[in-house]
């Protein structure tokens, strides 16, 4: 695939797509047998538009997790995309493809889509930066599912001066900024997996910031509204497959079938989570310039283990709250002392998407550790259809 404007430059910068956005003349099966036979879009998402019209040359769409309803990246039918710098673990997930596509050279950016963390943990378990913009900044139409009240279209790259790049295609208002001092940085305070956390606040340390610990009271009852949430929204969308006779993989068959039941007084239950914890969040981003938390609380697990929930369920811990409360996040990669993926969230304020990029730019220039190194591994054309 090659797509691009008449007047494209030679140079335009390589962009996938994640297979769940429209590209016209092409089938959207958004990682499914049950979408085999789909007809070719008649129209680019908004998304994919933006990016011809800035320059960009559409490369590929992208393998994902089925449905865009998993975190493992894992796909029986469309083919599991290879981790470039450990084959043995997973890809991360939904959106596999994309985060491979650039940690194995094929693409200078991708876009995918984030509605529980598919942007961050993928780029986190292959080593590379993703960006989950504000909820509602970039424009979903030609995204599917078509309505969430969780999802955003974000990019994948491997420096943050490429992420501020796929942003100014993405949304002509966004405007890359440089920090005039160091920012206000507070810590949550939380439980994770030594390593991990040796792995991120320890070379922060040794620069010398201050890094107050403050509480997120309510992360683990957001976590659980955003399952709450994406669940009753994914049966929404994709739940009349299961009346069928449209071929699921057996694990989106039975979590669409567990979140076809989610009662009503759950999702009141969540609405009210949502309300409570975005306030919280937003008292303290009145007082700090980010928060940081791990992307991770453990490293990846292996692809032998990514059909143990206890093992995979986790992984989100972090991320999916801020899905639920819609402010921005990006997601700097690092190692933990064995040479396996860790990495540091950074969340920001609503709206404030260019002053998160610039405090993510800040770090990448200030804590060695954060600095992607000139090689991922070796290019793996498995990241397309």
């Amino acid at each position: 695939m090659s797509i691009a404007a008449p007047d494209c430059p030679a140079d335009a910068p390589r962009v996938a797509v994640k297979d769940c956005l429209d590209i016209a003349g092409y089938p959207t099966r958004c990682g499914s047998a049950a979408f085999a036979g789909a007809t070719p879009a008649l129209a680019h998402a908004d998304a994919v538009e933006r990016l011809l019209q800035a320059g960009c040359r559409i490369v590929g769409k992208t393998r994902m997790h089925e449905l865009a309803y998993g975190m493992t990246g894992v796909n029986a039918h469309g083919g599991t995309p290879v981790n470039p710098r450990w084959p043995d673990r997973i890809p991360g997930g939904s959106s596999s493809g994309s985060a491979v596509a650039v940690a194995a050279g094929e693409a200078d950016f991708a876009i995918g889509t984030d509605t529980g963390g598919s942007i961050r943990q993928p780029a986190i378990c292959c080593g590379i930066i993703g960006f989950k913009p504000s909820f509602g900044r970039i424009g979903r139409r030609g995204a599917h599912p078509a309505d969430s009240s969780l999802d955003c279209i974000g990019p994948f790259a491997r420096s943050v001066a490429m992420i501020e790049r796929a942003m100014q295609a993405l949304d002509r208002e966004f405007r890359p900024e440089t920090l005039t001092h160091a920012p206000r940085l507070a810590r949550l305070r939380t439980s994770f997996d030594r390593d991990v956390g040796d792995s991120l606040i320890l070379p922060i340390m040794a620069q010398g910031y201050e890094m107050p610990y403050v509480d997120l009271p309510l992360l683990d009852d957001a976590f659980r509204a955003g399952m709450i949430v994406i669940g009753r929204e994914t049966a929404g969308a994709f739940g009349h497959l299961l009346a069928s006779a449209a071929p699921l993989g057996t694990d989106i068959r039975s979590r669409l079938a567990a979140a076809m039941l989610i009662p009503d007084t759950d999702l009141a239950w969540a609405e009210g989570i949502r309300h409570s914890f975005t306030t919280e969040v937003d008292g303290l981003l009145g007082q700090y310039d980010a928060i940081l938390t791990p992307a991770l609380p453990t490293v990846p697990p292996l692809l032998s283990e990514a059909a143990d929930p206890a093992k995979v369920l986790p992984l989100t811990r972090y991320l999916r709250p801020f899905n639920l409360s819609g402010h921005p996040a990006i997601v700097l990669p690092t190692l933990t002392r064995d040479g396996l993926p860790s990495g540091l969230q950074i969340i920001g304020r609503p709206g404030a998407d260019a002053q998160l990029c610039a405090i993510a730019r800040w770090f990448c220039e200030t804590v060695p550790n954060f600095q992607i190194p000139e090689s991922s591994g070796p290019r793996n054309l498995q990241a397309k259809d």
